[in-house]
């Protein structure tokens, strides 16, 4: 992966980066376009009223995606689904007909993961782009990645489910969030980190080089997640991760 300074911007799965990505989520075709005038890496389409990955309407998305027109990676979640092979599978087959880039699945607690996963493997192998979603403040299973590599993801995202407990960085140790990077990394996975991060989380976030920082929260008015978007605090959001990136390669380069 690779962050570029303007359109279409390079990730791809496995590959080795200094550089970590902006993913902006988005309820609507006005803020996607909000989110693509402030050059963020993915721009992410999901219903926040709904939950932790509520689905926006397929209209909806498609005329996003629609409306990008490959300018910007896109992805969207399939919703806060129980992990029923049946369920999962035809909200991905419906959610893969917007043209999206990447669907993003919640991986829940309970339900069958290893059959969903089976179910999903198939469609992996038609070329479609799958993010597993996992929940630091629910049990963290990472022992999953590698089966999930196997059967043809292209990424996992480790995000939080309970938003009013706090950001990622307050719900699971430093450590705990590297390890989930490391072994994420290992496989040749994409990896992102996201859940209510806040500016104070990007410095030791990027200490750890995952592919991408997801926010919402942060970039929203009041930071309320279910406010619209806040196009000042998404400036402050970008500015904050291009500036640290950039001391840290002036440092490297240095040495």
């Amino acid at each position: 992966m690779a962050l570029a300074d303007g359109k279409n911007r390079n990730f791809q799965t496995g590959e080795q980066s200094l550089m970590t990505g902006l993913l902006a989520s988005v309820n609507s075709l006005i803020e996607a376009k909000i989110a693509l005038t402030n050059q963020v890496d993915i721009i992410d389409l999901k219903q926040p009223e709904k939950g932790a990955l509520g689905a926006l309407d397929t209209q909806t998305i498609t005329e996003v995606v629609t409306y990008i027109d490959g300018e910007c990676l896109v992805s969207a979640t399939i919703g806060d689904l129980p992990m029923q092979p049946e369920t999962i599978l035809q909200a991905v087959k419906t959610t893969a007909q917007t043209g999206v880039d990447f669907i993003k699945i919640g991986f829940f607690p309970g339900g069958k993961w290893h059959e969903s996963i089976d179910a999903l493997a198939n469609l992996s192998k038609n070329d479609l782009k799958l993010i597993a979603v996992f929940f630091a403040d629910q049990h963290l299973d990472n022992s999953f990645i590698p089966i999930l590599k196997k059967a043809g993801f292209d990424g996992v995202m480790l995000d939080t489910m309970k938003k009013q407990h706090g950001s990622l960085t307050q719900v699971l140790p430093l450590e705990k969030i590297a390890e989930f990077v490391n072994i994420t990394k290992n496989q040749k996975l994409l990896c992102g980190l996201a859940g209510s991060l806040q500016l104070f989380d990007i410095p030791s976030l990027l200490d750890l080089q995952p592919d991408y920082l997801g926010f919402r929260g942060a970039i929203c008015l009041q930071k309320n997640r279910i406010e619209s978007i806040d196009e000042s605090a998404l400036q402050k959001i970008y500015s904050s991760i291009m500036e640290y990136q950039s001391d840290v390669k002036s440092f490297l380069n240095s040495v």
